[in-house]
């Protein structure tokens, strides 16, 4: 399957469980998350066929429908029960952002688990869904809470990411929203121009392995350049066109015959990343921060 080639996979052969974690993990490390269609003009198609296209075939990344969608389509060709579920994102103050502001998956394998593969940077291995505990992952310590009304909120290191609802979905639902991130104005995704992915710094662990690894980030944000290992961060401004295409594809192996030109209106604020996890503006916005999805 070109699918698990893609990610540096074979046809599992473990339990579901194990199974599941491998995939989650190696599609990380394998296809980053970005927003340049965005801002090349590409208009992004929520249709399983076109989502393979781009992501296999194209090898390029996507943001949270389109990562989450076409992972979903693997794990279902795989023999996994996979349902799509709706989510908002919290913001400051602990609000949270309309449904179908972000797209995760139900999947079962010997027992319920979250898998989300679109979040920009999140557990690197699926959360399980009927463990209220704490479950230990190399980005944090995660926790599932649910709501009174039976959603479920998705915590990390305590701070709530997101809460998603448990109703399945249709991929087809979430075309509004997509739609909405794509052109919108207020939409954080036309504000800012990011490629990001984790890197594995443990010489020697396999994506299979858990407790101990130790993973870095790298995330080009226009011409910015953000390495970080470690716990220590290094920033760099890429300066012609074609080192900006170089890093694309020599980090990212994302192969573009031009650079991504940022889409938002002149005078909006813009944003980009400032650390592993956020995207935050550079100028004075009245709209809550947002998790990279």
């Amino acid at each position: 399957m070109e699918y698990l080639k893609r990610i540096g996979a074979e046809r599992p052969t473990a339990p579901p469980p194990e199974a599941l974690r491998d995939l989650h993990a190696r599609h990380q490390l394998a296809v980053p998350f970005e927003n340049l269609s965005i801002h090349l003009g590409e208009p992004v198609v929520l249709d399983e066929d076109s989502l393979l296209d781009k992501i296999v075939l194209r090898r390029r990344g996507g943001f949270c429908y389109e990562l989450n969608g076409a992972f979903g389509r693997l794990l279902t060709a795989l023999g996994f029960a996979v349902s799509y579920l709706a989510a908002g994102v919290f913001g400051d103050g602990g609000a949270v952002s309309p449904l179908f502001d972000h797209m995760v998956l139900g999947v079962e394998a010997g027992g319920p688990w979250l898998a989300d593969v679109g979040f920009g940077d999140h557990s690197l291995y699926p959360v399980r869904l009927d463990d209220a505990g704490p479950q230990l992952d190399p980005q944090g310590t995660f926790q599932v809470s649910r709501t009174p009304e039976g959603d479920l909120d998705i915590l990390r290191d305590g701070k709530p990411q997101y809460r998603a609802e448990t109703r399945p979905r249709r991929l087809a639902d979430f075309e509004p929203a997509c739609w909405w991130q794509q052109t919108s104005v207020d939409s954080h995704f036309r504000r800012n121009l990011v490629c990001t992915m984790p890197v594995d710094g443990s010489p020697g662990r396999g994506p299979s392995h858990n407790s101990a690894r130790r993973l870095g980030r790298v995330t080009l944000s226009g011409r910015r350049l953000i390495r970080t290992l470690a716990g220590e961060r290094q920033e760099s401004e890429l300066g012609s066109d074609g080192e900006v295409l170089a890093a694309y594809r020599d980090l990212f192996g994302i192969r573009l015959d031009r650079v991504p030109q940022l889409a938002g209106l002149a005078g909006e604020p813009s944003t980009v990343p400032t650390g592993d996890r956020e995207l935050q503006p550079t100028a004075a916005s009245t709209k809550p921060n947002r998790q990279a999805k």
